[in-house]
C-alpha cells in the first residue's frame, strides 16, 4: 500500500472512531471566520487531497503528468480566505488548496475541472493549454508559476512595488488595485535559495526607507527540502528580526489560526503598506513527488509522526468541536468529493491534447493589448523638458550615448507609464552617461535608482510589467546578467506560454555590453557572448550600431512592449556609445543626427550602406563600425562592397537578408562575439541552408577579453575582417 492510500485510509479510520487531535485555538466565534466558512476551507482542503489523489492514479495509467501534490499543506485555504480576490497571488506549487479557496469567491468558478485538465494536459486546460502543469487563474489574479524555487519572490516584490507606487502615478490600465497587496508563497527549503534571499534583503532595504511595499511572504515550512532537512528553528532565526519586514508565526494545521493570524497580518500591509513574512508550519505528507520513495531518508517514526498530523483531522475536529458537522457529515463529504473527482477524472483524461508544435508554441508570442493612446507633446512641451542646451543637440550629431538620452526622454514624455531603474541610473545617469538627467526631468518615481542586485532589478521590471507599467531596467554590464539570467529565461519569457497570453509582463531590458573598451575592466565589462539571451523562445533582441539607429529600435522596442506585450532585449555596444569618429581623430563619422519624430525601425528592417556586389559583410553593433573601416580599405583596392546591419538579432529577418545578399558574390559574416554560440553560427547555417556557397566569417576566439594592450586581441578587427575578405576572394 502507498503512503497515498495509508493517509487516506488512516483518515478514514480515525474520523470513524472520533480519533481526532485536540482543539486548541483561538474560538471560532473570535476569529471572523463563520462556521459555514470553516466548511467551506474544509471542502477545499478535501478537494486538493483528492486531486492528489487521483494525480496519482493517472500518472500510474500514463493520463496524467503531474504529482508533486498540496497534501499536509492544505492549511493555506485560510490564507486565501484571508486575503481579497483582486490579491495577486504568486503560489507556491503545493497550494492547491490556495487556488480552490479562493475560487469560491468568485462565481463560476470550477476548479475540480479545472485541475484535471491541467493534470491531464488537456489542451482545454484553462490557464496553460495543456503546456504545462501549474496553478493559476486570470479571474482569481493568480499568474502560474512553473517552478517556484525561489525565483517568483522578485517579481512578486516588483509587483508590489508597483502596486504601492500606483497611488503617485496611476499606470494607464491597472492590473490590480491600489489597496492590493502582493502574496508569494515558498517553502522552507526555498527560503535558504539566493533568489529567496536578495527578494528578502531587498523588501527590507525598500521598506527600511520608507517606500510604499504591500507585500505578504508567506513561508510555508513542512521541515525537509525534498530529503534534506531544515533545522529546528531555522526560518525564525532567519526571519524574526530582519529590518523593515515584520514577522509572524501561526500553526498551519489550524484553519482558524492560520485565518486570524493571516488576516491580521494581512490587514496590517494593507494598511502600513510594508511587507510581512506569515511562517506557516506545516507537515509534508506521501513524500516529494509521485516517484520518490521517502523512506529511503525518513525514519519509519518521522514519517509516521507526520501522517498523525493530517490537517484534515485538525478541520475535522474543529467542524465536530463547533458543532458544524458529524463524523457522518465529514465522511461524507470526504467520499462524496472523492467519487465526484474520480469520476470527473475519467471524463478530462478524454478531452484534448496539444499535437503539434504549431499548437505548442501558438502562445509563445503574446496578444496585442489595447493601450490608450500615448501623449502628444508639444513643441513647447519639449522646449520645456529639454532645456535650450538638449534643444540644440537635436539638431547637431551626436554621438550614441547622448542620441539614446534624447529618445529615452522623449519616450517618456510620449508614454507615462515607462519607468526606468537600474544601478545608477539617477542621479549618477549612468555609468556612460546613457540616463543623465532623466531623474531630474521625471522624478525618481520614473527614474529609479535600485540596490545592487540585477535578480531584483528585473523581478522589479517583471512585477511592474505585469501591474500595467512599461518598465525599461538596466544591467549595468552584460557579464551581470549572468546573476539573473533565469528571471528572463524562467520568468519573464515563460509567463505568456505558460499562461496562454493571459499574463504578460512587458519590458525593454537596457544592457550595456560587448568588447572593445580599451584597457578597462577584463571580461567581466567586456563580455562579447549573446548566447544567455539567444536561445530564449520569444524573446526580442536588438544591437544598434549607431545613435540614429538606437533611437528608432528603442522607439519600436517600447512599441513592441506597450501595445505587443514583448520582452525586448537592447544590446547598447559599450565601446560605441561615445564614438565620435570613424577613419580618423576628429572627422565625426560616426555621430548622427537625432531621427525624425515618428521613424521606428522595427524587427525585419536591415540597415545597408554602399550597394556593391563583389562581396556583402553582414554584422551587428561594433563588427558594423568595424566594418565601415574595412569597406573603405576594400573599395580603395577595387572591391565593391556593402554592408549589412542586422541591427535585429532576434527575431532574424531571414528573408530580408537573403534577399539583400542575392545580388553579391561573396558574404562574409562579421561576428563580434565568441565563435561557439554566437550569431554567426545561426547565419552560416541559414547560407548553406539557402545555397550561398561562397561564405566565410571572422568571429571572436573563444576566450574571455583580456585589459590592458590586449584588449582588442581576440576579437574582429578592421585588418582581420579584410584579410578574411581576401581569403574569400581567393577560394
Amino acid at each position: 500500500m502507498d503512503r497515498a492510500e495509508i493517509v487516506h485510509q488512516n483518515f478514514l479510520r480515525r474520523v470513524k472512531e472520533g480519533d481526532l487531535p485536540e482543539v486548541t485555538g483561538p474560538s471560532l466565534a473570535g476569529s471572523g471566520l463563520s462556521a459555514d466558512g470553516l466548511m467551506a476551507l474544509f471542502r477545499s482542503q478535501v478537494m486538493s487531497r483528492q486531486l492528489d489523489r487521483i494525480s496519482r492514479k493517472l500518472q500510474a495509467r500514463g493520463q496524467g503528468f503531474y504529482t508533486i501534490g498540496s497534501s499536509g499543506h492544505e492549511g493555506n485555504a485560510a490564507i486565501a480566505a484571508a486575503l481579497r480576490v483582486s490579491d495577486p497571488a504568486f503560489l507556491h506549487y503545493r497550494d492547491a488548496a490556495f487556488q480552490i479557496a479562493r475560487s469560491g469567491q468568485v462565481k463560476g468558478q470550477d476548479p475540480l475541472w479545472d485541475m484535471l485538465l491541467s493534470f491531464t494536459a488537456s489542451a482545454e486546460d484553462p490557464i496553460s493549454g495543456g503546456r504545462h502543469k501549474v496553478l493559476g487563474s486570470k479571474a482569481l489574479s493568480i499568474p502560474p508559476q512553473t517552478s517556484t524555487i525561489a525565483s517568483h519572490l522578485p517579481k512578486a516584490l516588483g509587483t508590489a512595488y508597483a502596486i504601492g507606487m500606483s497611488r503617485r502615478l496611476p499606470p494607464p490600465v491597472a492590473e490590480f488595485p491600489d489597496d492590493a497587496i502582493a502574496m508569494c508563497s515558498f517553502g522552507d527549503a526555498s527560503l535558504n535559495h539566493s533568489t529567496a534571499q536578495g527578494a528578502i534583503n531587498t523588501a527590507g532595504w525598500t521598506a527600511f526607507q520608507g517606500v510604499p511595499l504591500p507585500l505578504m511572504m508567506v513561508c510555508e515550512d513542512n521541515g525537509i527540502g525534498i530529503s534534506v532537512p531544515t533545522p529546528k528553528g531555522w526560518v525564525e532565526a532567519s526571519m524574526q528580526a530582519r529590518p523593515g519586514i515584520r514577522y509572524e508565526a501561526c500553526n498551519g494545521l489550524d484553519l482558524v489560526e492560520t485565518f486570524v493570524k493571516a488576516r491580521a497580518l494581512a490587514d496590517w500591509i494593507r494598511t502600513r503598506r510594508k511587507p510581512g513574512f506569515l511562517h506557516v508550519s506545516t507537515v509534508r505528507l506521501y513524500g516529494h513527488a509521485g516517484a520518490d520513495v521517502e523512506a529511503v531518508y525518513r525514519s519509519k517514526s518521522e514519517i509516521l509522526a507526520q501522517e498523525a498530523n493530517d490537517p484534515l483531522l485538525h478541520t475535522s475536529a474543529w467542524l465536530i468541536a463547533e458543532g458544524a458537522a458529524s463524523r457522518d457529515d465529514i465522511l461524507s463529504i470526504y467520499q462524496d468529493l472523492e467519487a465526484e473527482t474520480e469520476s470527473r477524472a475519467e471524463e478530462a483524461v478524454k478531452r484534448p491534447k496539444l499535437h503539434s508544435a504549431e499548437q505548442v508554441v501558438a502562445s509563445l508570442i503574446p496578444p496585442t493589448r489595447a493601450r490608450p493612446a500615448s501623449n502628444k507633446p508639444t513643441i513647447k512641451d519639449r522646449e520645456d523638458l529639454f532645456g535650450s542646451s538638449d534643444m540644440r543637440a537635436l539638431s547637431e550629431p551626436q554621438p550614441m550615448n547622448k542620441l539614446i538620452n534624447l529618445g529615452l526622454a522623449d519616450l517618456m514624455l510620449r508614454h507615462p507609464e515607462t519607468v526606468l531603474m537600474g544601478e545608477d541610473v539617477g542621479r549618477k545617469g549612468g555609468v556612460y552617461g546613457v540616463t543623465k538627467g532623466l531623474q531630474s526631468k521625471f522624478g525618481s518615481t520614473r527614474v529609479i535608482d535600485t540596490l545592487l542586485d540585477e535578480q531584483s532589478i528585473l523581478g522589479l521590471a517583471i512585477g511592474m510589467g505585469q501591474a500595467g507599467y512599461v518598465p525599461i531596467p538596466e544591467i549595468q554590464f552584460l557579464a551581470y546578467l549572468h546573476n539573473a539570467e533565469d528571471q528572463i529565461r524562467g520568468e519573464a519569457a515563460t509567463l505568456p506560454f505558460f499562461s496562454n497570453g493571459q499574463f504578460t509582463n512587458p519590458m525593454v531590458l537596457r544592457i550595456q555590453g560587448l568588447g572593445y573598451q580599451k584597457g578597462f575592466g577584463g571580461h567581466f565589462h567586456n563580455d562579447n557572448s549573446l548566447a544567455v539571451l539567444r536561445d530564449i523562445p520569444g524573446l526580442v533582441i536588438g544591437c544598434p550600431s549607431n545613435g540614429a539607429d538606437a533611437v528608432a529600435m528603442y522607439r519600436a522596442a517600447v512599441r513592441l512592449a506597450r501595445e505587443n506585450q514583448r520582452v525586448v532585449a537592447m544590446i547598447d555596444p559599450i565601446a560605441l556609445l561615445p564614438m565620435r569618429d570613424l577613419h580618423s581623430a576628429g572627422d565625426g563619422g560616426w555621430m548622427q543626427h537625432y531621427p525624425e519624430e515618428g521613424h521606428e525601425i522595427l524587427p525585419g528592417d536591415l540597415g545597408q550602406s554602399g550597394d556593391g556586389t563583389d562581396l556583402a559583410i553582414v554584422s551587428y553593433g561594433n563588427g558594423v563600425y568595424l566594418s565601415e573601416q574595412a569597406r573603405k580599405h576594400l573599395e580603395e583596392q577595387g572591391v565593391r562592397t556593402r554592408v549589412i546591419d542586422l541591427r535585429w538579432l532576434a527575431p532574424l529577418a531571414k528573408d530580408a537578408l537573403l534577399e539583400a545578399l542575392a545580388p553579391c558574390k561573396n558574404v562574409l559574416i562579421v561576428e563580434e562575439c565568441r565563435t561557439t554560440g554566437s550569431q554567426s553560427e545561426a547565419l552560416m547555417a541559414l547560407f548553406t541552408e539557402a545555397g550561398l556557397s561562397r561564405t566565410a566569417r571572422v568571429a571572436a576566439t573563444d576566450c574571455f577579453i583580456a585589459t590592458g594592450p590586449a584588449y582588442a586581441s581576440t576579437m574582429p578587427s578592421k585588418d582581420s575582417i579584410v584579410s578574411a575578405a581576401k581569403e574569400l576572394f581567393n577560394k
